[in-house]
């Protein structure tokens, strides 16, 4: 009798904490699932709440015009922000188009005509022009298992369609693409680092490169997005080369821009394979 009677007030109590935004929930172990167990620095200088992409949303429907904004916020493509992941959503929309976790000027290279810095701690990277930053874009590092090597570096290569030689597209045996690849280290086992396009989870997830969206690639090898838009990957390419070339011969840097690769990557949430 005592059951029939709170039973419905326990299921409206239930179903009121169900709809609260995860911020506002009690502690729990879903409460984190997702991009806002990664942290970054920069995370405590905007104010933003935890949410979950609904059933049937995107990000797209979910913020029409900043959708491109609150991808970069979280350092994750459209192809991996399904239904069911929560994702960091800054309070105050309008003033996403202004983030970036990286200075401004770094006078250490002021004498450099073009200068690469890779924050791992942020998961950004910032090209520089004397010492002025011309862009940022978030990045995907090495995993928790394969790290990417930090200190000074130097381009010395660049491939315009380059490819795995160990790893394959999800599901099938065609090579890993790397389209606007920048080699930055040869390690002592010869083993090459390189900056390129790749798929974008919102935490580290590389073997130990660095990765920048390239929607092209995954509307090419998935299908999705249909309309492709983000493309660091060829801007940071064609800005290192000047334009990009008209064949897709591996072409060596004598002189390619210094690279700086500060800091440490975060700790990489527990996911299944994507």
């Amino acid at each position: 009798m005592l059951w029939s009677v709170w039973s419905p007030l326990i299921a409206i109590a239930l179903m009121a904490v169900a709809f609260l935004p995860v911020s506002a929930q009690a502690d729990s172990p879903k409460k984190q699932r997702g991009l806002c167990e990664v942290h970054h620095p920069s995370d405590a200088m905007v104010e933003w709440d935890c949410r979950i992409i609904p059933p049937g949303a995107s990000i797209e429907t979910m913020f029409g015009k900043h959708w491109a904004d609150v991808a970069r916020f979280n350092r994750i493509d459209r192809r991996h922000a399904r239904p069911g992941l929560s994702i960091k959503v800054p309070r105050r929309l309008e003033d996403l188009s202004s983030f970036n976790p990286l200075p401004l000027l770094y006078h250490a290279t002021e004498q450099d005509e073009k200068f690469i810095l890779i924050d791992l701690a942020e998961q950004f990277l910032g090209a520089y022009e004397f010492g002025a930053l011309r862009f940022a874009t978030p990045i995907a590092s090495g995993d928790g298992l394969n790290e990417t090597p930090t200190g000074e570096f130097r381009l010395t290569a660049a491939h315009r369609s380059h490819q795995s030689c160990l790893y394959t597209v999800e599901g099938t045996d065609r090579p890993y693409p790397m389209n606007y690849a920048l080699r930055f280290h040869v390690n002592r086992e010869g083993v090459s680092y390189w900056v390129h396009g790749r798929d974008m989870p919102g935490y580290p997830a590389s073997h130990g490169c660095i990765g920048l969206y390239d929607e092209s690639m995954q509307k090419e090898q998935y299908g999705v997005p249909k309309e492709p838009e983000l493309n660091d990957a060829k801007r940071l390419f064609e800005w290192v080369l000047g334009d990009e070339p008209d064949d897709d011969r591996v072409i060596p840097l004598s002189h390619g821009p210094r690279v700086h690769i500060i800091g440490q990557a975060p700790a990489r949430i527990a996911h299944k394979p994507q």
